[in-house]
């Protein structure tokens, strides 16, 4: 019997096959697919009937391929939702976070409930597309017929057996639960002007659903399985399948975003963590990901799209490594790089405007990606030590970006730390993991991180020497300043 973990990204999806032998956790891909959203009167929006078809056919290759599935678990980005009305029918298409519509909602919502209170309260790091600013922005038609709101995952699921639920480390991601009642938080609520009951039941991951309604879609020959409930948030089935042991690791999952946490017991709301936007998202077992959101492999995937040669990302490193490092600072947490019209002529934009040197070649682009990237993950593992009170010794680098060598030597250098970089599939691995545990074949969470740990080859980068305290005292000098430099400055630094 397998285990088949969904696992869907802002880029990309795919359903892959799992089983434990032998106290090792094996994974193979039997289905990926393309992921984006796409403009429609002037509104982003995802293709959620897609994603199911994906799901399906996914699922009946695997029952061809002679696989016995015992169960299946879907994980994808966070934030977003579906509005259902009283027939259990969608009301309108899926919006993408990524829509400008909530440039500007942060104010209007933190003008009715302090940044401060609202923080204390749940938590979870001020960004515009949290779910709680989409809801605020939403028609107040549509709200007034929305009978419940899914996360996407849940939806999915919801498509899957007829059960509504909410997952908690998903639905945590809203800015809409309470870090101290683990419920809904009626003030939030009141805020933007929706009531508790209109949210599906909070669940905890590690559960079973229900039975694949396979009777549903008889264009399909699906095979019969559970449903169950994992970490629904990629993020968080990334770190569950985090190879880390001890507690002085860190880790990134390193995909279209960044998430460079820690995994706590508790949550740390305090106003450093308000003032340097960190989050507390829910992990499994009730536990906490302290993490900063970084603006990640976006930024190279939207510079590769609009670069007049096609140039695989290999090629981009190869071309990165021929640059003089540190050329530029640059901020890519800034809202202007979420998703400008070209990427490429936003860092142009942004370098001419503040004096520093304009990157034209796809070698000089690239680097000037990869080596802020390494600044600002450096900075965030600063910050985690101070807030948690910890030696951060181990980073640990899973997702699509830990097979980027060049990047994760540069995230060494600077950061003083060694870098092991994992699987690709991290995320995947997390979700059949968390199955494995929930059907008892793997003890618990520590348990099933050894077996990752000597199942997936683990590659080690050992900090070489480097003057780092130099570069990141620049760059926050040169950041906090408006990011405009001296004519003079001067960028010949010796490569990483």
């Amino acid at each position: 019997m397998v285990h088949i973990a969904v696992d869907i990204g802002a880029s990309s999806g795919r359903l892959v096959i799992g089983k434990l032998k032998q106290k090792k956790i094996g994974i193979t891909e039997i289905h990926r697919f393309e992921n984006g959203f796409s403009a429609k009167d002037g509104t982003l929006y995802w293709d959620i009937d897609y994603l199911l078809n994906e799901i399906l056919y996914g699922l009946q290759l695997a029952k061809q391929a002679g696989y016995r599935v015992e169960s299946v678990g879907i994980d994808t980005w966070a934030v977003d939702y579906v509005l259902l009305n009283k027939k259990g029918e969608r009301m309108k298409e899926v919006v993408s976070y990524r829509d400008h519509r909530t440039a500007e909602t942060i104010d209007k919502v933190t003008g009715q409930l302090a940044r401060e209170r609202i923080y204390e309260k749940t938590g979870i790091q001020f960004l515009p597309f949290n779910t709680i600013y989409q809801l605020y922005e939403e028609d107040e038609k549509v709200i007034m017929e929305l009978d419940q709101l899914l996360m996407v995952p849940d939806y999915l699921n919801y498509l899957l057996t007829g059960k509504a639920v909410m997952e908690v480390t998903n639905a945590s991601t809203t800015q809409l639960l309470n870090i101290g009642t683990r419920q809904f938080d009626q003030d939030l609520l009141e805020t933007i002007g929706l009531r508790e009951n209109q949210f599906g039941e909070l669940i905890e991951p590690g559960q079973q659903l229900g039975p694949l309604k396979k009777e549903w879609f008889p264009a399909f020959d699906l095979p019969d399985c559970e449903v169950y409930v994992v970490a629904s948030h990629d993020t968080a089935s990334a770190v569950v399948g985090t190879p880390g042991t001890g507690d002085n690791w860190a880790y990134l999952s390193s995909g279209t975003w960044s998430l460079l946490g820690v995994e706590t017991d508790s949550p740390v709301v305090t106003r450093e963590a308000l003032q340097e936007n960190y989050t507390n998202e829910w992990g499994v077992f009730k536990t906490y990901r302290l993490l900063k959101n970084i603006m990640g492999m976006w930024m190279i995937q939207e510079v590769r799209r609009h670069l007049p040669e096609k140039l695989s990302y290999e090629e981009l490193v190869v071309e990165a490594s021929k640059v003089a490092s540190f050329q530029q600072y640059i901020d890519f947490n800034d809202e202007r790089f979420l998703n400008p019209e070209n990427m490429i002529e936003e860092i142009q934009t942004y370098c001419r405007e503040t004096n520093q040197p304009t990157p034209i070649s796809a070698g000089e682009l690239a680097a000037c990606v990869y080596n802020n990237l390494a600044i600002i993950y450096t900075i965030a593992i600063e910050e985690l030590e101070k807030m948690t009170e910890k030696q951060i010794r181990h980073l640990y680098v899973v997702g699509g970006g830990a097979q980027n060598r060049h990047l994760n030597q540069l995230t060494a250098n600077l950061s003083k730390t060694t870098v092991f970089a994992g699987s690709a599939e991290s995320t995947a691995i997390g979700n059949v993991m968390m199955q494995m545990i929930t059907t008892g074949k793997i003890k618990d969470l520590e348990e099933g991180r050894n077996i990752v740990r000597s199942s997936f080859p683990l590659e080690e980068f050992i900090p070489k020497s480097t003057d780092s305290s130099f570069i990141i005292k620049e760059f926050k000098k040169i950041i906090s300043e408006g990011g405009r430099m001296d004519d003079s400055k001067s960028f010949d630094y010796e490569s990483l």
